[in-house]
């Protein structure tokens, strides 16, 4: 398996601030007893990268595993406290296999809709989006086709999929480097493509017959390797995604489809001012209910990390003032559910020492109140632990993270948190 790993290094800012002499664990930990339950998954080891998706009526998780320097995608379903077989739905040894850029998972209406990133040529940073479909009514597979059009050989990736509105099709999402075809491929550590164009934020649907339609650019010049999230208001899509200025400011932007079937321009949604030459590999995610929104973001401006959560009211045309979610050092790495027109559900990471971190979660209100903050796990603090994932199913929250064992094998656990307990 390619371990390809992005570095961060170039901002020690970001990690090494003094730290609190109060661990996060020691109340956090002990706050979840007979709160945070384990729960059994079908993964084995040497699998990372869980990916989680909820319908409201059955939870989704694809993951990668990997033998022998090949790469196997599964994807299991969970209902009735029961997880379904999984099902092997495509393997390979020559993919771009990432802590930070991992496949997604989708399904509307029966229909189901997964990614992986395959290598396009010799290139350490040349790969592309594969795309597997899955219809409800043939029960059919399309399999390992291209999102993209572009045929160049650059950066395709942080993929984010959701269920339409119309129930037949999907939106996807992803950064496109078709323009960075210039750049020095050396320099991709850096987040630098500034010898070629920029990297672009692009979006696109696949309809029942899983076909790539409608694909267009939403933003010209964003950051290079941050993740991308989208979430499904009463108006349609939008997507929330790391930002990047002339003037190197990497701030949050949001791009939202309008009820004249018009995509917005990019509109910031706060002014954090975080200037960094580089690519931070610490993305936002949304999460909508109805015309409600809740972004959950990571930043470092001023030399201050923090996550943030900000509410909108009105498909995300405009934003409240932010709220600060962590109470020690962060590393970021969030994820949010909605739960109801005023509150949500995040998720993130706080580093205790160098080498140990902690999964946190809380509930938070548009008005700023905030629930007790639970530690879901203890963990290392390095990129192999990747991106925790929660989602909301019948009211519980399920989380989803890759863990490593003493010989630093990967494994995934999974655990239940009742919303009435946060």
């Amino acid at each position: 398996m390619k371990k390809l790993l992005l570095v961060v290094g170039l901002f020690p800012l970001v990690f090494l601030q003094c730290k609190d002499a109060t661990s996060p664990a020691d109340q956090g930990l002990d706050s979840q007893k007979g709160v945070v339950f384990n729960l059994s998954n079908p993964t084995n080891t040497q699998s990372q990268t869980p990916r989680l998706f909820s319908n409201a009526s059955a939870l989704y998780m694809s993951w990668v595993s990997y033998k022998d320097d090949v790469d196997y995608l599964h994807y299991a379903s969970y209902t009735d406290d029961t997880w379904s077989t999984p099902v092997l739905v495509a393997w390979g040894d020559t993919w771009f296999t990432n802590w930070a850029d991992f496949p997604a998972i989708a399904q509307n209406n029966g229909s189901l809709l997964t990614s992986y990133l395959q290598k396009s040529d010799q290139g350490a940073y040349s790969y592309d989006v594969m795309l597997n479909y899955k219809n409800r009514d043939s029960l059919s597979w399309k399999k390992n086709f291209i999102l993209h059009t572009d045929d160049t050989k650059t950066e395709h990736g942080f993929v984010s999929m959701i269920p339409a509105n119309n129930q037949d099709e999907f939106f996807v999402t992803w950064l496109d480097g078709r323009n960075t075809l210039e750049s020095d491929p050396t320099d991709h550590e850096n987040g630098d493509h500034s010898s070629g164009g920029a990297m672009t934020l692009r979006g696109a649907m696949v309809d029942l017959q899983g076909e790539v339609v409608n694909s267009q650019e939403l933003d010209h010049r964003i950051c290079d390797c941050c993740q991308t999230s989208a979430a499904m208001t009463l108006n349609g899509p939008v997507v929330v995604y790391r930002d990047r200025t002339h003037q190197e400011i990497r701030d949050i932007s949001i791009v939202r489809w309008q009820a004249n079937n018009t995509w917005s321009a990019p509109k910031t949604v706060h002014e954090d001012n975080w200037k960094i030459a580089g690519c931070p590999v610490n993305g936002p995610a949304v999460a909508a209910f109805e015309k409600n929104l809740a972004v959950a973001w990571f930043t470092a401006a001023n030399d201050l990390p923090k996550v943030q959560v900000a509410f909108s009211s009105d498909n995300g045309e405009t934003f409240d003032k932010p709220i600060q979610i962590n109470t020690q050092q962060t590393l970021g790495r969030v994820d949010i559910v909605a739960l109801n027109n005023t509150e949500a559900v995040v998720c993130w990471m706080e580093r205790d020492t160098d080498d140990v971190a902690y999964v946190q979660i809380a509930k938070i209100s548009s008005t700023g109140e905030k629930g007790q903050t639970l530690t879901l796990t203890k963990t290392k603090a390095g990129r192999a632990t990747g991106f925790p994932q929660i989602e909301l199913l019948n009211g519980s929250i399920y989380a989803a993270m890759t863990l490593l064992d003493k010989a630093n094998t990967p494994t995934i656990k999974t655990m239940r948190v009742s919303v009435e307990d946060l």
